[in-house]
């Protein structure tokens, strides 16, 4: 997903009724998580995915996402899975190897199961719990669930394109 301000997406194609997608939140900093979620559901119901179409499922931490994730792809009910989580550094180890380990994880999955993972797994370089901190999260959060919706629903209609071409 692009790192900058959200861009206009080409329209998305008709996708078939029925599709479910899951969402897979890391329980730290629920709120600021919570942000991308919801920004997730708005985008999805913008696109004719409501509520009723996307099973949410909390986590403790962004490193027990990607598990949680194979589980889901495998189960064959979902056309994709967001996996949403803010890595900090805690003191205790590097939060951007925790980071790269999730991010590098999803892929292992999406490329074993062929279902899409959508990553909204955020590692700043500083976060600090002061106000104008989490104020900036609370927002750019916002942009990345809509930015992980936008993300979700093309690739999902580009691989049902894709689909119908190597069967044709």
């Amino acid at each position: 997903m692009n790192q900058s301000e959200a861009s206009p997406i080409p329209p998305i194609v008709q996708l078939p009724g029925g599709l479910r997608f899951a969402f897979v939140e890391a329980s730290w900093h629920a709120d600021i998580v919570h942000q991308a979620r919801d920004a997730f559901f708005a985008e999805m119901e913008r696109n004719g995915f409501g509520a009723m179409a996307i099973d949410v499922f909390d986590v403790p931490g962004a490193f027990e996402i990607p598990l949680h994730a194979q589980r889901l792809a495998r189960s064959g009910r979902y056309a994709a899975v967001v996996g949403s989580a803010l890595v900090v550094d805690g003191g205790i180890y590097r939060h951007d190897f925790v980071s790269q380990t999730v991010v590098q994880a999803l892929m292992d999955v999406q490329l074993d199961t062929g279902v899409p993972m959508i990553s909204a797994v955020l590692t700043p370089h500083h976060f600090h719990e002061h106000a104008e901190h989490r104020k900036y999260f609370l927002r750019h959060f916002a942009v990345k669930g809509t930015e992980a919706a936008q993300a979700c629903l093309q690739t999902v209609a580009g691989l049902h394109r894709l689909d119908a071409r190597l069967s044709a």
